[in-house]
C-alpha cells in the first residue's frame, strides 16, 4: 500500500466540538486504510491517532466496513468532481490528460493515501464497501473510455480497440504515477504536472 506521509502528532479531543471530532476520526481513518489496506487496517490504530476510545469511535461510525465507507465517499466524490470539471475545460484538447492528472494531484494534496482508500484490493467482496468503491470505479471508467475515445478520434483513429487498449494505459499510469508521488513527499502537484508534461513529450518521440 502507500508509504505513510509524515504527520504531527494528533492531540486528544477532549471538549472538542462533535462535527470537529468526526473530522479528525475521518482523517485519521483514512490516513490508515489508505496507508495499510482495509484488511490491516487498525480501529484501536485509528482512535489512538485521534486519542479517543475505539468504543468512542463505534458510537461515531459504527462496524469498520461503516468507517471505510464515510471516508471513502468524500474521496470518491472529490475526485469524480475533479475528473468530470478538467474534461470539461476545452473536450478532448491535447493537454486534456495534463489537466487531469493537474487536477487529481492538487484534489489528493494533504492526503495522497486516500488514493488508495478509493482502489483498495482487499476489501471484503459482496459488502457495501466493495459495492460503493465499484460504483466510483465504474463511473471514473466510463470517464477515461470517453476522453481517450475523443483524444482518439481528434487523431483520426475511430478504431474502438484502440480507445479500448488506451483506457485501460490510462487507468494505469494514473495509478503508477500517484503511487511515485506518494513516495515523494517534495513534489507539489504543480511540480508533478510539469514533470508528466516532460515525460509524454519524451514519449512522443518514441512515436515512429
Amino acid at each position: 500500500m502507500a508509504t505513510p506521509v509524515p504527520r504531527s502528532p494528533k492531540a486528544g479531543t477532549k471538549g472538542v466540538p462533535r462535527q470537529h471530532r468526526r473530522q479528525q476520526m475521518l482523517e485519521a481513518a483514512t490516513e490508515e486504510f489508505g496507508t495499510h489496506g482495509y484488511a490491516a487496517a487498525s480501529l484501536p490504530a485509528i482512535a489512538a491517532r485521534v486519542g479517543v476510545t475505539k468504543t468512542l469511535l463505534h458510537q461515531y461510525f459504527g462496524t469498520k466496513e461503516d468507517l471505510y465507507v464515510a471516508c471513502l465517499v468524500p474521496v470518491g466524490d472529490r475526485l469524480l468532481g475533479t475528473i468530470r470539471a478538467a474534461m470539461g475545460e476545452g473536450g478532448a484538447a491535447p493537454h486534456t490528460p495534463l489537466r487531469v492528472l493537474h487536477g487529481i494531484f492538487t484534489a489528493l494534496e494533504g492526503q495522497r493515501e486516500a488514493w488508495f482508500v478509493l482502489y483498495d484490493t482487499t476489501l471484503p467482496p459482496g459488502g457495501e464497501a466493495a459495492r460503493r468503491a465499484a460504483e466510483y470505479w465504474a463511473a471514473i471508467d466510463r470517464l477515461a473510455a470517453g476522453g481517450t475515445a475523443e483524444l482518439l478520434r481528434a487523431a483520426g483513429s475511430t478504431d474502438p480497440l484502440d480507445a479500448d487498449a488506451l483506457k485501460y494505459v490510462w487507468r494505469d499510469l494514473v495509478a503508477t504515477l500517484v503511487r511515485w508521488w506518494v513516495k515523494h513527499p517534495e513534489q507539489t502537484p504543480a511540480a508533478m504536472t510539469q514533470r508528466c508534461a516532460r515525460l509524454f513529450a519524451a514519449a512522443a518521440t518514441l512515436t515512429p
